[in-house]
């Protein structure tokens, strides 16, 4: 079996920003802070370098406010969120424009148990859809795909 990738597509009413979609999933549970306290965000500059950063939990606004700073809105931002009850977590990606966002499950995901190869997207869809709708959820597409 060769490899798999998984992701949810997010589509929004309006653009939105990292710190709205932030504060809506850790409502329901999701943190920044990735396992070794950290927090990971990257930034896809004018150079198309996808820079990945690693702060302190307590610099978050900073980070924020640098995810969320017009000069970033034509570029595409990413920020690594954690939900340390379920023990999973993943990559939020914020879109040029900020009306579509992935999430890219890459921190012990979640896998099916009749068939482990396999992402469990629908525990995922739980865990996230209902706080994005406070925010303007339009509508997702999730998807599986083997390479």
């Amino acid at each position: 079996m060769g490899s798999r990738d998984a992701d949810i597509d997010f589509t929004f009413s309006h653009p939105i920003t990292v710190r709205a979609v932030l504060d809506a999933l850790t409502e329901v549970g999701w943190s920044v802070e990735v396992p070794f306290a950290s927090v990971t965000y990257m930034i896809n500059d004018a150079d198309d370098m996808y820079e990945w950063y690693t702060s302190s939990p307590a610099d978050i606004d900073e980070v924020l406010a640098r995810l969320d700073a017009a000069g970033n809105l034509p570029y595409t931002v990413a920020v690594n969120i954690h939900h340390p009850g379920a023990g999973t977590g993943g990559m939020l990606m914020l879109m040029p424009g900020r009306v579509e966002v992935s999430f890219v499950p890459t921190i012990d995901r979640r896998r099916i148990s009749g068939a482990p190869e396999f992402t469990d997207l629908a525990w995922y869809l739980h865990a996230l859809v209902p706080a994005l709708i406070t925010t303007g959820l339009e509508g997702y597409e999730a998807k599986e795909i083997g390479y």
